[in-house]
C-alpha cells in the first residue's frame, strides 16, 4: 500500500547519541552525544526515557515551540510495551501514539504523521524514536554482564533518540510517498543473523513501492536501508536482483556507516530503532541541503522479535516500510 503527499514536510529534526556512536565516523553530525550510558539515571530503560525527553526537548527549542504548540507525538522503542516512550510522554505532556514496528518504527510513524497532516486531522506532529544497546541486549539476549560470545552475523544496537517536526509548511525535507510493508516470514530462527530476517521484507517493500509508483530504482539518488548490516546488505542485494529483477547500484545501509566497522567492536554493524533516523537526519539531511542528494528512499527494516517465541522455537518475521524524501525546491 503506497501513499502520496501533496504538502507533508520535516521542518526540523535532533537527534541524541551515546558514546559508541560519538566515536563512529558520523559524529559530527549529531545533535548531542553521551560519554555515560546511563546518561545520568539509575537504569539502562530510564536512561532510553532520558534519550527521549532530550530529542524532544532539543527539536522544541530549535523550531522555537514549546509541547502546548504540538498536536500530536508519535514515538516507539524496543522494549516490552514501548515503556521508554510510555514513560517519556507522560513527563512530555504531549497527546500520544506509541508504535511498534521494532527498528522500522521510525518510517511507521513518518507514515503516520503524513498521512494525519496530509488528511488535515492535525497541523503538526513530533515523531520520535528510541534505542538503547544495554536495554536491547538485556531484554532480547544476553545482559552484557553476561559477556557471552556472539557470531559474526550480529548487529550492535545503537544508542540513541532521533525526532523530526512534521507539518504543512514548505520547509525543509519534503515527505513526498511511503510505502507500507507486510509481514514477511522466511522460517529463520537465528536471533543472531537478523540481517537475513529483514532483508526479503525490505526487498519486497522496494520492490512495492518502485512498482507502485511506475519507478526505476535510478529515480532516486540514494536507497538506504535501516539496519541490515553488512552481511544482511549483501543479502539484500543479491535476494532483490533474483528475485524481482532490480539491481542497487545506489544503494547503502544505515547500520555500515553509523559505526567504523573495522575499528569498533560492532560485529556486522549496527542495528535499532535510532540507527536509521540517527544516519538520515545527520548525515543525509546534510548532504540534501547542501543539494548533494535530491531524493531519497529511506527503508526502515525491523525483525519483529519476542523473547517469549524465540523460547517456543519459531520464527522471527520482518517486516519494512518505506518513505520517499525530496529536496524543498
Amino acid at each position: 500500500m503506497t501513499f502520496k503527499y501533496n504538502s507533508v514536510y520535516i521542518n526540523a529534526v535532533s537527534t541524541i547519541t551515546g558514546p559508541y556512536e560519538s566515536k563512529g565516523p558520523l559524529s559530527k553530525y549529531y545533535d548531542k552525544s553521551y560519554d555515560d550510558l546511563y546518561f545520568g539515571t539509575k537504569t539502562w530503560e530510564q536512561a532510553e526515557t532520558k534519550l527521549i525527553e532530550e530529542s524532544v526537548d532539543s527539536l522544541l527549542t530549535k523550531i522555537g515551540k514549546t509541547k502546548f504548540d504540538i498536536n500530536l507525538l508519535i514515538s516507539g522503542d524496543l522494549l516490552n510495551q514501548i515503556v521508554a516512550s510510555n514513560y517519556a510522554a507522560s513527563s512530555l505532556g504531549i497527546p500520544f501514539l506509541g508504535i511498534y514496528s521494532a527498528c522500522a518504527s521510525s518510517i511507521e510513524g513518518l507514515i503516520i504523521g503524513a498521512n494525519m497532516i496530509e488528511a488535515n486531522q492535525i497541523k503538526n506532529c513530533v515523531c520520535s524514536v528510541s534505542s538503547h544497546n544495554n536495554a536491547a541486549e538485556k531484554q532480547f539476549r544476553y545482559p552484557i554482564e553476561y559477556g557471552g560470545p556472539k557470531r559474526k552475523t550480529a548487529t550492535f544496537t545503537s544508542t540513541g533518540s532521533a525526532s523530526a517536526y512534521l507539518t504543512y509548511n514548505k520547509k525543509g525535507i519534503k515527505i513526498e510517498s511511503a510505502t507500507v510493508g507486510i509481514v514477511n516470514d522466511n522460517g529463520i530462527k537465528d536471533i543472531f543473523h537478523t540481517g537475513a530476517i529483514m532483508a526479503p521484507a525490505a526487498a519486497d517493500t522496494i520492490y512495492r513501492h518502485l512498482n507502485d509508483m511506475k519507478r526505476e530504482v535510478g529515480y532516486y539518488d540514494l536507497i538506504l536501508t535501516g539496519d541490515l548490516g553488512m552481511i544482511g546488505k549483501e543479502i539484500l542485494k543479491e535476494y532483490i536482483e533474483v528475485e524481482y529483477g532490480i539491481k542497487l547500484n545506489n544503494y547503502d545501509d544505515a547500520a555500515c556507516m553509523i559505526y567504523d566497522i573495522n575499528s569498533q567492536p560492532v560485529y556486522a554493524g549496527a542495528s535499532g530503532s535510532a540507527c536509521l533516523p540517527l544516519v538520515a537526519y545527520g548525515y543525509i539531511f546534510s548532504k540534501m541541503k547542501k543539494k548533494e542528494l535530491h531524493r531519497i528512499l529511506l527503508v526502515g527494516t525491523g525483525a519483529l522479535m519476542s523473547p517469549t517465541m524465540v523460547n517456543q522455537k519459531l520464527s522471527i518475521p520482518g517486516i519494512a516500510h518505506a518513505i520517499s524524501l525530496e529536496v524543498v525546491e
